[in-house]
């Protein structure tokens, strides 16, 4: 392979190892071979939300880039690239058979990011994870050539959890980019008004409303659990460690109270050492 694409590969495995997420991305417990190219793929989908969540740009401009971000990756697919990123990505899709439509969904879902900052329902949000999370659930499947529709159907549970989780996570951090990631009926519902989010108010129809929430992203852990057992080997530990660093924030979110407004969880060294042994140990 050409000394510069896998130059390219070491730098998105730098790039992804230095990115906090819940859960390592690449662990050990992948197979070592495949851990550059689940980089890659990684690095697409976070410049891609870079992009979105450019703070200075306006609306305009991120979406201008956007487009010319997804013109790149469409002459990517057609084996024409202009710097080892774009290439290694080719190689990387090419040889695992990935499915393109994944990736464009995960643009369109970065677009949708830019223009959209509040969901009437929750089917509207669960609408935005099928494009936002589920695909790359789906991508990293399509690596160890799990491709039957139940396996799909249990990693879009995980995945949909995985994205709901975050946003719960992030509501402090969220609201001060305008953005509100709870469904407005339910708001609604609890009596909890958008000015309350805006001036990160706390009180019991808040907490209630987070718990309700939580409660709901449980059911879809439970679901996600399912696929463990139709996985590779080689898979089954790093799929079982994202769901218990999940499952650890909405703990770490009850704990709190459910007080996120002005405080996000998150998980620290033992809670990391916790999830890594006891994925060790019960796979």
């Amino acid at each position: 392979m050409d000394i510069s694409i896998e130059s390219a590969y070491g730098e998105a495995l730098h790039f992804t190892k230095s990115h906090y997420e819940n859960f390592p991305v690449i662990s050990l417990f992948l197979p070592q071979h495949i851990r550059k190219h689940i980089a890659v793929v990684y690095q697409f989908a976070r410049r891609a939300d870079d992009i979105a969540d450019e703070g200075e740009s306006n609306l305009e401009s991120k979406m201008e880039n956007l487009e010319l971000y997804k013109s790149d990756f469409s002459k990517c697919l057609e084996g024409k690239y202009e710097n080892d990123f774009w290439a290694a990505l080719h190689n990387t899709i090419n040889q695992f058979n990935l499915t393109p439509k994944y990736f464009f969904d995960l643009l369109s879902a970065f677009r949708q990011d830019i223009s959209t900052a509040r969901y009437n329902s929750i089917i509207d949000l669960l609408n935005y994870c099928e494009r936002s999370a589920n695909p790359v659930g789906r991508i990293i499947l399509e690596f160890f050539t799990v491709r039957d529709e139940q396996s799909l159907k249990y990693s879009d549970a995980v995945c949909t959890a995985l994205q709901l989780t975050n946003f719960y996570q992030d509501i402090s951090i969220d609201i001060k980019k305008k953005r509100i990631y709870i469904p407005l009926d339910e708001l609604a519902k609890f009596g909890v008004s958008e000015n309350q989010f805006e001036l990160m108010e706390n009180n019991t129809n808040f907490e209630q409303l987070v718990s309700y929430q939580v409660e709901r992203v449980k059911k879809l852990f439970v679901e996600g659990r399912k696929l463990i057992d139709r996985l590779p080997k080689q898979l089954k530990r790093q799929i079982y460690m994202t769901i218990l660093g999940g499952e650890m924030i909405l703990f770490k979110i009850e704990k709190s109270n459910f007080g996120v407004i002005d405080h996000r969880p998150k998980l620290s060294v033992y809670d990391y050492c916790k999830i890594f042994t006891k994925t060790f140990f019960r796979l």
